[in-house]
């Protein structure tokens, strides 16, 4: 079995472990070993970002990151800085031990997480915690967390920022807020989603020259977008028409929310889609028609004037701005009864949670709340396993689903699950994931298949996001996307 691209497969803490035993048992190298070259990777991402740092504070938990750190202080000191190094009460044992030794042999001084004081410290390395952790955290470790978030000094990461799950991408209760973070051997899944948006900074992989023997038996339990993770539409051919691109009949639009229809329905056209028709109600079609000629809008009232537009789309896109009235429930009941690939946001899944059936050929769009409605279960619960429920809602609805959110997940009913690296939190306002409806299902209508159209629609939309909000996410809206969108869309994703 050949390993796989370290730099987009994902893998559980356990599964890195076994690539670690594997590395220690069958190919040689002793964990000492695999520790030291942990720190020179880490101290190389130290000189690299803050050439001038010349006071280093180094927090060591008893574990193997503490020992990590401790050696990262003593390459420090061996290159001229100062370095305050504080502990955790509890002594380490084993490669850790060796470590804290090796840091006071060097000239190094250890005090008590309790004693921690940062004033003068140009980075803070963080060794806490690795990717063991499980619980929540407490005691002298989150006070030493909490006192390191709030000092104002940079932090940089071994591994995974201390109390964030790299299973999960969940705070445990606190977590580090590093500014940057280097992932050991393998990426951690968790360092994607969720709260890791505000606590990894930026992400650097060191493989620490690990064979490739050691993964080949270890399977990632996820990929990241990103190269072989999202797909660049070809070029067009020069003699075609819009009949080969095309048509998607946007559903939506109740009195009210006629502008959720109208992002969706135009992010279609800029992505792609040879035609675009719009069901919906009679009070949006003027204001359609005059914002962007180029939609087809028209009046539907119930289910049997929809017919003769779902007879004609090659996609079906519904929920933005659909309610959960009557309206809305007779065309949703309507779209679901044709055979046509399906985009489902909105309104459309909770009405799809309060009468839940599979959709095989259906890409499904919910933010966490939505998600909650159709496991059933709370808002909290989906955000404390964000991969667990993106799964789960695939495998019930037999659906292709994306997970929206600070790293929104692309899950199939097989079990794979892609994790999207880009986006930011501009991109939390009214109509982004209406958006995001228009591009998957115009990728749809072109021909790619809904894991694909997810997959690449995923990228693409956090990709604009990225581009519109530049340095100023904050104040960003939703058709600010467009133009960023078509220029991604006739171009490489990743």
């Amino acid at each position: 079995m050949l390993p796989p691209d370290l730099t987009v497969a994902l893998y559980t803490a356990e599964a890195v472990r076994r690539i670690d035993r594997t590395a220690i048992d069958d190919c040689g190298i002793a964990g000492f070993e695999l520790m030291r070259r942990a720190a020179d990777a880490v101290f190389a991402t130290l000189r690299r970002r803050w050439p001038d740092a010349r006071r280093i504070a180094v927090l060591a938990g008893r574990g193997n990151n503490g020992g990590d750190a401790l050696l990262v202080g003593g390459l420090a000191l061996q290159h001229g800085l100062d370095v305050d190094a504080f502990a955790a009460a509890d002594a380490p044992s084993g490669d850790a031990a060796r470590a804290r030794d090796s840091f006071l042999e060097a000239g190094g001084r250890i005090a008590r997480f309790a004693d921690a004081d940062f004033v003068g410290a140009d980075v803070i390395v963080d060794g806490v915690f690795g990717t063991g952790l499980a619980r929540t955290v407490e005691g002298e470790s989150a006070a030493v967390i909490r006192r390191a978030n709030e000092s104002g000094v940079p932090v940089l990461a071994v591994d995974i920022p201390s109390g964030l799950s790299s299973d999960t991408g969940a705070a445990l209760g606190t977590a580090i807020r590093a500014d940057a973070t280097v992932s050991l051997v393998a990426w951690k899944r968790g360092l994607f989603t969720g709260d890791a948006a505000d606590c990894v900074g930026a992400r650097e992989l060191a493989p620490l020259d690990v064979p490739a023997a050691a993964y080949a038996d270890v399977t990632p339990d996820a990929m990241l977008l990103g190269g072989a993770g999202a797909r660049t539409l070809p070029p067009r051919r020069g003699n075609v028409n819009k009949g080969h691109f095309g048509h998607v009949l946007a559903i939506g639009g109740d009195r009210g929310m006629g502008g959720a229809i109208r992002l969706a329905a135009e992010a279609a056209l800029r992505c792609g889609a040879g035609l675009v028709s719009v069901a919906t109600r009679g009070d949006n079609v003027v204001a359609l028609i005059a914002g962007r000629p180029e939609l087809m809008p028209r009046a539907v009232e119930d289910a049997m004037a929809l017919e003769p537009m779902l007879g004609r789309a090659t996609v079906v896109a519904i929920g933005p701005g659909l309610g959960r009235e009557e309206w809305g429930r007779s065309l949703w009941r309507a779209a679901l009864s044709t055979q046509r690939p399906l985009v489902v946001d909105a309104d459309a899944l909770n009405l799809l949670a309060l009468e839940p059936r599979t959709l095989p050929n259906a890409v499904l769009t919910p933010h966490p709340g939505e998600a909650a409605r159709l496991l059933a279960t709370e808002t909290a619960s989906v955000q404390s396993d964000r991969f667990a429920a993106a799964r789960a809602i695939a495998k019930r609805y037999a659906s292709v689903v994306v997970l929206k959110g600070a790293g929104s997940l692309v899950a199939a009913p097989d079990g794979r699950v892609a994790a999207c690296p880009w986006g930011n939190a501009g991109m939390a306002t009214g109509g982004t994931g209406d958006v995001l409806t228009g591009v998957i299902a115009a990728l749809l209508a072109q021909g790619l298949s809904p894991w694909d159209a997810a997959c690449t629609g995923v990228a693409l939309h956090a990709r604009a996001g990225d581009l519109a909000a530049g340095d100023a996410p904050r104040g960003l809206v939703a058709s600010d996307l467009f133009a960023p969108l078509r220029e991604l869309v006739n171009g490489p994703v990743a």
